[in-house]
């Protein structure tokens, strides 16, 4: 069986309520984007649709946006602030994952009605955000389903309903560089997180730093937004044992920067092993900083930063 024709079959369990515009329960925010639904269709707490900070990025995403992704949906959910996003695979999911990880709220906005769950792989997703007093939500009927030109539509809903959209990883172009548009559109503030100028991934959202984004580039300039946006008090940082522990490494240092293949790898090796073997010399650090959360596998096999570990 296809996994289509499972996440036609799939269904979230919870409480069901049709919210109609104008009614109490409506979100006022999605007054203000452009043609607000006439009804939403939420499977668990409509309470959840509350104004919160939007964190989407890339489907395919590399270990760097899910990691972003992790990170800032946890300090979000941490500080009693919803993560909004739309379910997808990548760093929708992360996010969303994160935020329930750490006892948040969180709400998903979906492309088809809300009987057809997509992703397929997703429904245990969308089922843990129902339990965890979440929301799963769409302005599509109950059955209808996931058409490709909805979910581009559906964007405009995750970036009405919160107060700023934080794009952490946006090729060109993409659904996720879409949503920054919705946001503007709708006078929300967008919230960029930078990739290197090297990285297809990253260059939808370097451009919207370039058209003058706020950039969040590290916890504290985020948790600096959530205090503007919401009133979230900052947290003390603790120092972190494992940047300590490598902040002299050679491999980790050039990782951190930019992603990079071994061809590029072997030559940091060679220069930097003090007459050892290069090769088994680069292993043993790649293999430690990716048990150190440190460093990851990129899915085009090069290696970079995985920002997805607690501070």
């Amino acid at each position: 069986m296809s996994a289509e024709v499972q996440g036609a079959r799939a269904r979230i369990e919870g409480p069901r309520t049709v919210i109609e515009r104008g009614s109490a329960d409506y979100p006022a925010s999605l007054e203000r984007v452009a043609h607000p639904p006439d009804r939403l269709y939420v499977v668990g707490d409509p309470a959840a649709l509350a104004e919160g900070v939007a964190i989407v990025g890339a489907r395919k995403a590399t270990p760097y946006g899910v990691g972003c992704a992790r990170r800032f949906a946890r300090i979000a959910a941490e500080r009693g602030v919803s993560v909004v996003s739309g379910g997808a695979r990548g760093c929708d999911a992360a996010a969303h994952c994160a935020a329930l990880e750490a006892g948040g709220i969180t709400a998903a906005f979906l492309g088809g009605g809300c009987d057809r769950p997509y992703p397929a792989e997703h429904a245990g997703l969308f089922q843990r955000i129902v339990d965890a007093g979440g929301a799963v939500v769409s302005e599509h009927a109950w059955g209808e389903p996931p058409l490709p030109y909805r979910f581009r539509a559906r964007n405009r809903l995750i970036a009405g309903l919160a107060r700023a959209t934080l794009i952490v990883e946006a090729g060109l172009p993409s659904g996720t560089f879409s949503t920054a548009d919705e946001a503007l559109a709708a006078g929300r503030e967008v919230l960029v997180v930078p990739g290197a100028i090297t990285a297809p991934s990253s260059r939808g959202a370097n451009r919207l730093l370039r058209q003058g984004a706020t950039p969040i580039v590290d916890d504290d300039s985020f948790e600096d937004a959530l205090f503007s946006l919401f009133g979230c008090l900052k947290s003390p940082s603790a120092p972190d044992e494992r940047d300590e522990a490598w902040a002299d490494d050679p491999v980790v240092a050039a990782l951190r920067a930019e992603p990079l293949g071994m061809e590029r790898l072997y030559e940091i090796a060679a220069a930097s092993c003090g007459g050892a073997d290069a090769r088994s010399w680069l292993m043993e650090r790649l293999v430690e900083a990716e048990r150190a959360g440190l460093v990851a596998r990129q899915p085009d096999g090069r290696w970079g930063p995985a920002l997805g570990g607690r501070r």
